[in-house]
């Protein structure tokens, strides 16, 4: 029998180690997801686990790339999270469109393509073929709470299962 999303999503979350279970907080005066017709805008998802932002700092300087790959998966997992949420059930994600994922780097740290592909990969074995998407990722200065990473993401929804 093939995995269903749901445990492919409780298999990376072991992997992790963390929990994305329960209500996922937002730390301001917006929407972690709004939907327009059959699109989810998901906000930007910092690597944060109950109140802890668990990887931070500069990639390249403070934190190795492999860190950095980790920050971007609890990044694309609480997103997936908030889609579950919102949606009732990752099944409803007929495709993610986008994700721009923003690298917190020192000046020479250029990898910011393999810190993204962290969360790609996420993506595509949660979700196989609908998880498959277009892509932005760019090295920045500073994050909100000094976090690694932060990943947004749009998605195309499914009303009919």
């Amino acid at each position: 029998m093939e995995a269903t999303r749901q445990s492919k999503f409780n298999e990376v979350a072991a992997d992790l180690g963390y929990s994305f279970e329960g209500e996922i907080k937002i730390g301001g005066s917006y929407s972690s997801t709004v939907r327009n017709g059959n699109e989810i805008y998901v906000s930007g998802q910092v690597p944060r686990v109950g109140s802890t932002v668990v990887v931070t700092g500069r990639a390249g300087a403070d934190v190795t790339l492999e860190d950095a790959q980790k920050a971007a998966k609890v990044c694309v997992m609480r997103a997936l999270a908030l889609l579950a949420q919102a949606l009732g059930s990752l099944d409803r994600v007929e495709s993610v469109l986008r994700i721009s994922v923003f690298v917190q780097s020192a000046a020479d740290f250029t990898q910011q393509s393999e810190v993204a592909d962290a969360a790609s990969e996420v993506l595509h074995f949660v979700l196989g073929k609908s998880g498959v998407h277009t892509r932005t990722s760019v090295g920045v200065y500073q994050l909100p709470k000094n976090a690694t990473v932060e990943i947004d993401l749009i998605a195309s929804v499914n009303d009919v299962i």
